[in-house]
């Protein structure tokens, strides 16, 4: 699918906004006075900056308040109504430890709790779209939520937990990789399930639907190149898991090595994410004889 710019941003930078706030809302670390003012305003830029660019992808964006109104069926609406109620009750719990110089143990469980539900909703608008096989599995909410908390422990300057976040998410993140490039096969889609033809027989595009692009050619038939795609992943995994890694114990008690470590983490945050997007396969594709899937199956192809 095409790699929006938007959605990028919205996804990486809410996520790392919303698992710095989770940390904070356990009291890690336990910021009062201007500290913790200088914690929040970094926690609260990100998640409501990422939440912004969320709303350049849509075709009208003064409707982003209808967004809230699907919330019994529609992920998307979920993650509006989690991330509005996350920020409230973060907010008042950041109002407790600036001004009032006192942490509220319940109410910041209660705030972290839905910041990680935030970045859980946030996942799931993805991860149960069928017509997207490659995400439509278990581990893309495990790899969204690893992301927001191995960024949030480095903001939350947590080395030791950073270290073992950021090697569980390069396991997971390569997993991910290993179980998505199988799933388009796996799902028996193809260009006789796509024009509905597969029972009749052979089915074969002898021209192509449309003599022009449309909109969903440009947004459903991106294709990133094999060899693009396994440079970006190796620079992930790099960024991700063996360079932060190795700065954090060379030096976990340095906040320029802290730093760094996050630098790099941004780096293959962002680099994973555009994979995410680029990689994707959208069943629809099919339908313009774009896709291949690599195994066959009786009575398609």
């Amino acid at each position: 699918m095409h790699p929006a710019p938007s959605v990028i941003a919205f996804t990486a930078l809410s996520g790392l906004g919303f698992g710095y706030l989770f940390f904070l809302g356990l009291g890690i670390p336990p910021a009062l006075g201007w500290d913790a003012f200088r914690a929040y305003l970094v926690a609260f830029c990100l998640s409501v900056s990422g939440l912004i660019a969320s709303t350049f992808h849509l075709g009208n964006p003064g409707r982003a308040w209808r967004a809230f109104s699907q919330w019994r069926s529609s992920w998307l609406s979920r993650e509006a109504v989690v991330s509005a109620v996350a920020l409230m009750v973060m907010g008042l719990y950041a109002a407790g430890a600036i001004l009032q110089g006192e942490i509220r143990a319940g109410l910041g469980i209660i705030g972290a709790t839905m910041c990680l539900g935030t970045v859980f909703c946030t996942a799931m608008i993805y991860a149960r779209l069928k017509t997207v096989p490659r995400w439509n599995q278990m581990l893309t909410p495990v790899v969204f939520l690893f992301f927001s908390l191995t960024g949030g422990a480095m903001l939350a300057g947590q080395v030791w937990s950073a270290v073992c976040l950021t090697l569980m998410l390069t396991a997971t993140q390569a997993l991910h990789w290993f179980v998505g490039d199988r799933c388009l096969a796996d799902s028996g889609s193809c260009i006789g399930t796509a024009t509905g033809l597969g029972p009749i027989g052979t089915v074969r595009l002898l021209e192509p639907p449309h003599t022009g692009t449309n909109y969903l050619l440009h947004e459903m038939a991106f294709k990133v190149g094999r060899k693009h795609s396994r440079r970006l992943r190796a620079i992930t995994l790099l960024t991700v898991g063996l360079f932060p890694c190795t700065i954090l114990i060379a030096a976990p008690a340095g906040y320029l090595a802290t730093g760094a470590a996050l630098a790099l983490h941004i780096v293959g945050l962002f680099a994973s994410r555009w994979l995410f997007f680029a990689e994707a396969e959208h069943v629809q594709a099919f339908y313009y004889d774009r896709l291949r899937p690599k195994r066959k199956y009786p009575g398609r192809v």
